[in-house]
């Protein structure tokens, strides 16, 4: 017969270091389904197969818990993004195409857009978290958008348009179609389907398009040659 596990094995280690994991899936899951409020901590331990006192030990409250969802799926994502802009060459509009796409496929197509749902739902009754979101997700998400159209009109690529706006357009659509997802994608209510991956690459041809300055996108145009 196998050895039994000791406390210090091997098998053990690892899920006591997979735990935090395990305790923010559960989290998020629960609180895109019941939402923020009606989920009760001893549910998020349930789920996780721990109990409340072990769920306590990593985040003291059902705030923290949820301010560590959003670190954990949206503020590294950020991150990253940002690390790919500051590193990128190319034209601004395929820069902007990348980060459209980079997110939709790591945060709207995971578990992680059901986040929008959750802020939408909970942030005004729960002003520390709307605060929390709003510097940790809006406040670099708005910079590093508004950062590449900018970044664009300064060389030339696009227009003169007003950067702020800009950016709230090519964000928005991306939060309706998780908003989308999460709230009427698992009801059967009869509505058209709607294929976000084509809506994505929609949305990147005619944003990205009127961006351009004329002269670059007569230029790119062969029937305006």
């Amino acid at each position: 017969m196998p050895a039994k596990s000791t406390p210090s094995s091997p098998v053990r280690q690892r899920r006591k270091e997979a735990r935090p994991q395990e305790l923010l899936d559960a989290a998020l899951a629960l609180f895109v389904e019941k939402g923020f409020a009606a989920t009760r901590s001893e549910e998020v331990a349930l789920r996780a197969g721990v109990s409340k006192g072990t769920l306590y030990l990593y985040y003291p409250s059902k705030e923290e818990l949820l301010k560590a969802v959003i670190r954990q799926n949206l503020s590294k994502i950020l991150a990253d993004g940002a690390g790919i802009a500051e590193d990128f060459e190319g034209p601004t509009s395929d820069l902007l195409a990348i980060l459209l796409r980079t997110w939709w496929d790591q945060v709207g197509e995971t578990p992680a857009g059901g986040i929008h749902k959750i802020i939408m739902a909970e942030a005004r009754n729960f002003p520390e978290i709307a605060e929390f979101y709003n510097q940790e997700v809006i406040v670099p998400a708005h910079d590093l958008i508004s950062k590449m159209v900018q970044r664009g009109v300064d060389s030339g690529e696009f227009r003169a348009v007003p950067a702020h706006e800009v950016t709230h357009v090519l964000i928005a659509p991306l939060i309706f179609l998780a908003l989308h997802k999460h709230a009427f994608g698992p009801c059967p209510v009869g509505m058209d389907e709607i294929d976000a991956g084509r809506m994505i690459e929609t949305q990147i041809d005619i944003m990205l398009r009127g961006l351009l300055a004329r002269e670059v996108s007569l230029r790119s145009d062969p029937s305006k040659a």
